[in-house]
């Protein structure tokens, strides 16, 4: 009985740490690619709700790839629009995914599994409060057959993005 008891104060006192170093996320989603095959035209889209415009804030690619993934290197396109559609950004974006080289995959890994937290923008400053779209696409060479599978980049399993107020510690592990 005391055993248990200390078993579940134990996972309270982990859960409660936990939510409490992640104070600074003001949002944080993430997108399966069906079947892991990311077609050449398929966009992810977010809708990023922004209620204080008056902070900077640190935008975070996050990327789960398989490590059959056939490329040591992602490129993602990013665009933010605000309210009325207006791109208020837009980069391109050379993620690496595997050490060059060594081969070995960065990102926190489990198995052939490994997740990616990249840094896209620091101390941004969205123009004023309201739900912006995120617009995430790959731009990987349809003509590198080595990596494309026809209109198809395999091997990765999710895209997303982390948006939090700026001066977090610790965030953005690649």
């Amino acid at each position: 009985m005391i055993n248990n008891l200390k078993a579940a104060f134990a996972g309270l006192s982990l859960l409660l740490v936990l939510n409490a170093c992640d104070e600074q996320r003001v949002f944080e989603r993430n997108i399966d690619i069906k079947d892991y095959a990311w077609h050449k035209d398929s966009v992810v889209h977010l809708q990023v709700p922004i209620e204080d415009a008056d902070i900077p804030y640190n935008i975070y690619y996050n990327v789960r790839n398989a490590l059959s993934y056939p490329a040591q290197n992602l490129y993602l396109q990013i665009e933010i629009a605000d309210t009325t559609g207006t791109v208020i950004t837009s980069d391109l974006n050379n993620i690496e995914l595997f050490n060059r080289q060594t081969g070995k995959p960065y990102g926190e890994g489990l198995g052939d599994i490994f997740d990616h937290q990249i840094p896209v923008y620091q101390e941004f400053k969205f123009p004023y409060p309201g739900v912006y779209d995120v617009r995430i696409q790959h731009r990987m060479r349809e003509s590198d057959r080595r990596v494309m599978q026809g209109n198809f980049l395999p091997y990765i399993m999710s895209v997303g993005i982390r948006v939090e107020k700026a001066g977090a510690q610790g965030e953005g592990q690649q």
